[in-house]
């Protein structure tokens, strides 16, 4: 299997990758990058300036594409989402610890995110190993948790699209969904922490008064500084995430400034 060039970049999550043009790679590569994904939790590919047509091609490799119900799609590319934040806005998409559509039956496997147009300061992502929260927890709670499943709702977009304009919607709000508190990696085997601030509502059998102690302790342990990495973007960089193996939070420190970022989410199959 080829080798990759890779720089880890914290002890828990997160590589760079170097050395390897990602609209013009084979399968052996491919396979590389599978893999170095699923240790890594996220991975990084600096000045790539995908177009369109690569970045769907490249995504492609990995599943089928999901067509974000939430996000404009870039025009003629309703599969690629168009992240904006526009030089007056104060809120910004993702600017909270979150795992991309756990509200979903069958959540995303990946996003891949492509830096479009980036602030000449901040705006960096942080994104948090739920495979090493998991690791960490005492043996006690790890068996508590083992046996839990919990709530996951959308319905905080509504909230959302108060604050955004057009280039979001809240139309798509489904039904909320159930998934196990603990899930298991179905490629690597790994465990790891499936519960998120922003769409996480309660435990299955508790209500949600009862619940929240113990999910908002799960909340602020998960994204200790130790189980993060912190990335500072690049034009044309290039970003794959594991929503089954991190969570992530954007940053917004860059307000009065456009950041643009297009974004590829990927179909997932189910937790286990």
């Amino acid at each position: 299997m080829t080798q990759l060039q890779l720089k880890k970049l914290s002890g828990y999550v997160g590589a760079e990758i170097s050395d390897i043009r990602l609209a013009d790679i084979n399968d052996d590569t491919f396979a590389a990058i599978q893999n170095a994904l699923f240790e890594h939790g996220v991975i990084f590919f600096r000045e790539q300036f995908l177009t369109p047509e690569q970045h769907i091609e490249f995504a492609e490799r990995w599943g089928e594409i999901d067509v974000s119900r939430f996000f404009n799609g870039v025009e003629g590319y309703p599969q690629i989402a168009e992240v904006l934040t526009k030089r007056d806005q104060k809120i910004v998409i993702g600017g909270h610890w979150h795992t991309d559509q756990s509200f979903d039956p069958a959540p995303a496997m990946a996003s891949i995110l492509s830096a479009q147009q980036l602030p000449e300061f901040g705006g960096d992502t942080l994104f948090a190993s739920m495979g090493a929260a998991y690791d960490h927890l005492s043996e006690g709670l790890k068996a508590t948790l083992e046996n839990l499943n919990a709530w996951h709702s959308d319905a905080s977009f509504g909230l959302a699209a108060q604050v955004l304009d057009e280039h979001f919607s809240a139309d798509g709000i489904t039904k909320p969904t159930l998934h196990p508190v603990i899930i298991r990696h179905p490629v690597t085997g790994r465990k790891a922490i499936y519960v998120n601030d922003a769409f996480t509502t309660h435990f299955e059998g508790w209500t949600v008064e009862e619940s929240q102690p113990l999910l908002k302790y799960l909340y602020q342990y998960a994204v200790q500084p130790s189980f993060c990495c912190r990335f500072t973007w690049s034009p044309g960089t290039v970003a794959i995430w594991e929503n089954r193996l991190v969570q992530h939070y954007a940053a917004a420190d860059y307000q009065g400034q456009k950041r643009l970022m297009h974004r590829i989410t990927i179909k997932g199959t189910g937790l286990m």
